[in-house]
C-alpha cells in the first residue's frame, strides 16, 4: 500500500478500483456486505459460547459492551488487511515491500483501536442511561454480532477506498481516542501536574496504551509523508524531498517518544521530542520556498501555529502555563497543520492536473 495503492484523488482511486472488474464499486460494496455478514455470524456464535445464552451487563467486566468492543477490534483488523490485500492483488502490483506491510499493519491496528475504544465508550454511556439494567440473552447475541458487522463493513470499505484525506482522518481519530483513553485510565490521577509524557511512565496498561499510540501514530505520519508528497507540483528541484524528509522526521521522532518513556530514557525522550518540534518549525519556515504554489493563507497559518507554540513555551518558562498544557496545545496544532497540509497538497495536485488536461 504505502499509504494505499489508490492515489490521492477519488477519481484516481476509482481508476485503480476499476482494475478489479467493470463494476468494481458494486463488487466492493457486495464484498463489504459479505464481510459484515460473516462478522455478524462469527461474533454472535462466539458470544453464544461465551455468555451461554445468559443475560449480561451493558458495560464493565464480562459485559456485552466489552465483548462487542473486543470482537469488533479483531474483525476490523482482519477486514482491513483483507481489503488491502484484495486491492493490491487486483491492481496487479509487484512484490509487497517491508514498508507496505508495516503500513497495512499500522493502519489495521489503528482501525482496530478506534473500534475498540468507540464501542467501549458507547457501552459506558449507555450503562449510565440504563442504570442497573441487564441485556437479555437474545439481545446479547444480536448486539455483539451487529457491532462486529458494522465495524468490519466500515473497515473493509475504508481499506478499499483509502486515500490521503481519509488516512489523515484515521490518524486524527486514532491519536485523539488513544490519548484520551490513556488519560481516563491513568493510575495516577495527578499525572497532568507533571507533563503529558507522564502518561507513559508507569508499568500499567494505560501507559502501554499511551506509548503504543504514539508509536503507531508515528508510523502513520511517515506513511502520510511518503504519499502526500509524491505528486505536488513545484519548481524547486529538491523541494518535495525536503518536505518529505521533515515530515518523516516528525513521524519517526513521534514514534520514538513512545519507544523511550521519559522516566527511563529522559535524555533520549527529551531529544526526540525537541527534534520533532524543530523539524516541524523548519518545515513551516521553508515550505513557501520548497513549494511556492501553496496557498498564502496556509503558509501564514503555519507561521501563526509556530508563534503560538513559542508563546506557550515562554509562558511555561515563566511559570504561567504547565508543561502539560503546552504539550497538548502544541500537539493539537501540529496535527491540525498536517491534516490541513494534506488537503492543500491534494488541492494543488488537482489544480495542476486540471490545468494540464486543459493545455492538452
Amino acid at each position: 500500500m504505502s499509504t494505499s495503492p489508490s492515489p490521492v484523488s477519488r477519481r484516481q482511486s476509482r481508476g485503480t478500483l476499476a482494475a478489479i472488474d467493470s463494476s468494481s464499486e458494486r463488487s466492493l460494496e457486495s464484498l463489504a456486505l459479505s464481510v459484515g455478514a460473516l462478522s455478524f455470524v462469527v461474533s454472535a456464535a462466539v458470544a453464544l459460547l461465551s455468555f451461554r445464552f445468559a443475560a449480561a451487563p451493558i458495560a464493565g467486566p464480562n459485559s456485552v459492551g466489552q465483548f462487542a468492543a473486543v470482537a469488533s477490534a479483531v474483525t476490523v483488523f482482519l477486514a482491513f488487511v483483507a481489503g488491502r490485500y484484495l486491492l493490491h492483488a487486483s491492481a496487479a502490483k509487484g512484490r509487497v515491500g517491508f514498508l507496505d506491510v508495516v503500513d497495512v499493519v499500522a493502519l489495521g491496528f489503528a482501525h482496530a483501536v478506534i473500534a475498540l475504544l468507540t464501542w467501549t465508550l458507547l457501552a459506558v454511556i449507555m450503562e449510565q442511561a440504563f442504570i442497573g439494567a441487564e441485556v437479555f440473552p437474545l439481545a446479547v447475541l444480536i448486539l455483539a454480532g451487529a457491532a462486529a458487522a458494522l465495524s468490519a463493513y466500515l473497515a473493509f470499505y475504508s481499506a478499499t477506498h483509502m486515500d490521503l484525506q481519509l488516512l489523515a482522518i484515521v490518524l486524527a481519530v486514532f491519536l485523539t481516542e488513544g490519548v484520551i483513553a490513556s488519560m481516563l485510565t491513568a493510575s495516577d490521577p495527578q499525572w497532568w501536574k507533571e507533563n503529558l509524557s507522564a502518561l507513559g511512565m508507569t508499568d500499567d496498561l494505560s501507559a502501554m496504551a499511551f506509548n503504543l499510540t504514539l508509536i503507531v501514530a508515528g508510523v502513520l505520519v511517515t506513511t502520510l509523508a511518503r504519499s502526500a508528497t509524491k505528486g505536488i507540483p513545484t519548481p524547486h528541484p529538491t523541494g518535495l524531498r525536503s518536505v518529505r524528509t521533515c515530515l518523516v522526521v516528525v513521524g519517526v521522532f513521534l514514534g520514538l517518544v513512545g519507544v523511550f518513556p521519559v522516566d527511563q530514557f529522559f535524555a533520549l525522550h527529551t531529544a526526540v521530542a525537541s527534534g520533532m518540534v524543530v523539524a516541524f518549525a523548519v518545515l513551516i519556515v521553508r515550505l513557501n520556498h520548497w513549494i511556492p504554489g501553496m496557498p498564502r493563507v496556509f503558509i501564514m497559518l503555519g507561521w501563526l501555529f509556530v508563534a503560538v507554540i513559542v508563546l506557550l513555551a515562554v509562558f511555561f518558562a515563566v511559570g504561567f502555563y504547565t508543561l502539560t498544557a503546552v504539550e497538548l496545545v502544541a500537539g493539537i496544532l501540529v496535527f491540525t497543520w498536517i491534516v490541513l497540509f494534506i488537503r492543500n497538497a491534494a488541492a494543488l495536485e488537482q489544480d495542476a492536473a486540471a490545468a494540464a488536461s486543459l493545455a492538452a
